[in-house]
């Protein structure tokens, strides 16, 4: 019988992306597994735009303040869940492509369990881009446990 001891979740914080949470701290439970939660930052403000370059303080304080929102939000997130506090989690934001630093961090930290949405926030856009539950289910080393959104 598969039992899990090192399970990772991607998190959007979105509804779906707290029942994967909800899901992965009940196994978790069961098997005394260590829950890994990973947030991932898109890529997404550039520093330059056409002749305009925001200063390197600014650029590095708003990466900053985004990463400690995103830490404090997932703390808040999970502290909400039933039975958070009887399971050892661990706590991680990365910025990056998602999919890719999702497969990064399972090779990372040996993990032998994803548990993740089917879907997240990417609405419309999912069916122009490709989910990244697709990719990491397609290219993932280890179990995939989609969680219906």
């Amino acid at each position: 019988m598969f039992e899990p001891k090192k399970i990772l979740v991607p998190t959007d914080f979105s509804v779906s992306s707290d029942k994967a949470i909800q899901e992965a701290i009940d196994i978790a439970e069961k098997y005394h597994s260590k829950v890994y939660v990973l947030h991932v930052i898109e890529k997404g403000v550039q520093q330059c735009a056409a002749d305009y370059c925001l200063p390197n303080e600014v650029f590095e304080q708003f990466e900053h303040e985004s990463i400690d929102s995103s830490t404090q939000k997932m703390h808040q997130e999970v502290s909400k869940l039933n039975k958070a506090d009887a399971v050892d989690i661990t706590f991680d934001v990365k910025k990056g492509v998602p999919y890719d630093e999702i497969l990064n961090e399972q090779k990372q930290n040996d993990i032998d369990l994803i548990i993740m949405a089917s879907h997240g926030r990417s609405g419309l856009l999912h069916f122009k881009l490709g989910s990244v539950a697709d990719k990491v289910v397609k290219r993932a080393a280890t179990q995939v446990l989609l969680v219906k959104a």
